[in-house]
């Protein structure tokens, strides 16, 4: 490792302490790089060498209650990612997590037209170990995906998907088992 590299290492360190300052369980060596929006912290569980890149376009991370994100222990969060746990978000080991990807356990509004400005339900968002999500993959409240699968570019995820897949499409739809 190039002095230059190590001292950016540090940095990414020393950055990562800042913005989940005040977090309780929050690992060791986690790693932030560039600008991100890390709102309550105290309300996450992160893990052990957990990476995240907010260079170009910042992350945004958002817990509002009491353990309601997890994310386990050297998983990747590429730039643009938007993450929102209201109830429950849950991310296990090992992930990639392309720019870009979108996660929500809730809609923050109703459908009907008399019901738009109230919050329904939060549904729990559950991402299996090792799992793979491209660019631009959007996962919607309610759905769990298995350990090992991984969720192709540009789809959206309304559905469970198993372990062990790779899924594709909008709505994704399973196109290959492991």
């Amino acid at each position: 490792m190039s002095p230059l590299e190590i001292l950016g290492d540090a940095g990414a360190v020393l950055r990562a302490k800042w913005y989940f300052r005040g977090g309780k369980n929050i690992g060791e060596k986690i790693r932030v790089w560039g600008r991100a929006s890390i709102n309550y912290p105290q309300n996450m569980i992160i893990g052990d060498r957990v990476r995240i890149i907010s260079t170009i376009v910042p992350v945004e991370i958002y817990a509002m209650s009491p353990n309601a994100l997890e994310i386990g222990e050297n998983t990747f969060i590429n730039y643009g990612c938007s993450i929102a746990a209201t109830q429950s978000v849950k991310i296990g080991r090992d992930c990639s997590i392309g720019t870009y990807v979108i996660m929500m356990d809730n809609d923050f509004h109703g459908l009907e037209p008399d019901k738009r400005n109230e919050m329904p339900p939060s549904i729990p968002i559950s991402i299996g170990n090792n799992v793979w999500l491209g660019a631009r993959v959007i996962v919607l409240r309610g759905v769990s995906i298995g350990d090992d699968t991984v969720i192709a570019a540009g789809s959206v995820v309304t559905k469970d998907i198993p372990a062990g897949v790779i899924a594709a499409g909008t709505p994704a739809k399973i196109v290959r088992e492991f």
